[in-house]
């Protein structure tokens, strides 16, 4: 009944829900972003094969919606969803930010789904937000109304990015003769990754050994620094994991002051998951709660880390629910 979709710059996925009141993924496919020229291309594949009715869609894409349209941020597509009801043929089709899809989904996890890394107050109720790093950097809030959460989007990770201390003013110095405008996205995200190390590398920080030039040019960069820094085998790489886990944390310590986010912090994304060890180490936490005269409001906040990755998807089919009236 209920088609749903996680738009990212790397990777697509869509799903189908037939239980609208507690969503349960019935078929899934993940489709490689960039070797298709369009949602509608992937979409009608992903029916066809499976023989799908659908009478009700909704697709979560990173970059800005309005009016139910979205040019993405990191991929050369426009998402419209008076496109796709008119070419797939189905009646009602919603196009929301893929973070707004993620606190949608906050509501259909389970404990086993996350992990606290800040217990914050007991009963802590209010707003909420959702920052998650992958290939961009999404922010998200929840707006409390006293009896229930509702999801709005933002563009957070699009803004100015400000130094903490000398070492970042020189990284922003940096990352300003390179770009036009640094945003925190260019820190906070798996280039943002890769960025703090060439940084680090450049500015005489450390050594990077053959075998690690070598891994990052055969592989995902990211992935390498990340591995190379969690196993102890790079000086350099650990340093630019250090930093990019406190960034990671001033920048979520700055969303959960601007939405008031009372309720909690949820740490979603691809990065988190694999890097557990790295956010409960202190690092993060650290600079989360460093906010001066706001200290103590900070530290009163759940942090948890999503682990569930169907969590855009499951919060998609959740919108077209509530909004179909479904539930």
């Amino acid at each position: 009944m209920i088609l749903a979709g996680d738009i990212g710059g790397t990777k697509t996925n869509i799903a189908f829900f037939a239980d609208a009141k507690r969503p349960e993924v019935l078929v899934q496919e993940t489709f490689p972003s960039r070797a298709h020229a369009g949602l509608e291309e992937i979409v009608r594949q992903f029916i066809s094969r499976h023989a799908l009715r659908v009478r009700h869609a909704a697709f979560g894409v990173a970059g800005p919606v309005r009016n139910g349209r979205c040019e993405a941020t990191n991929l050369p597509w426009v998402v419209d969803a008076a496109t796709l009801a008119a070419e797939l043929g189905i009646r009602d089709v919603w196009v929301i930010n893929d973070l707004e899809a993620n606190a949608y989904g906050i509501a259909t996890l389970g404990p086993t789904d996350l992990v606290t890394i800040n217990a914050g107050a007991v009963n802590a109720t209010g707003n909420a937000a959702i920052i998650a790093a992958g290939t961009g950097l999404g922010e998200a809030g929840l707006y409390w109304d006293g009896s229930t959460h509702h999801p709005f989007a933002t563009e957070g990770g699009h803004a100015n990015f400000g130094a903490g201390d000398a070492v970042e003013s020189e990284l922003l110095h940096w990352l300003s003769t390179q770009f036009e405008h640094v945003s925190w996205e260019r820190l906070v995200s798996g280039p943002g990754l890769v960025n703090v190390y060439r940084f680090l590398r450049d500015t005489r920080r450390g050594e990077e050994p053959a075998w690690l030039a070598e891994e990052m040019r055969a592989g995902d960069p990211a992935a390498v620094i990340s591995r190379a820094a969690q196993g102890g085998k790079s000086p350099l790489c650990v340093q630019a994991l250090d930093l990019f886990m406190g960034l990671y944390g001033s920048e979520a310590g700055n969303l959960a002051l601007k939405i008031m986010a009372t309720g909690g912090v949820y740490i979603g994304g691809g990065i988190a998951p694999k890097n557990l060890d790295k956010l409960k180490d202190g690092t993060f936490m650290k600079r989360f709660v460093a906010k001066g005269r706001m200290q103590p409001l900070l530290e009163a906040m759940p942090v948890r880390v999503i682990l569930n990755d169907k969590t855009a998807l499951l919060g998609a089919a959740r919108c077209a629910a509530l909004r179909s009236g479904l539930t």
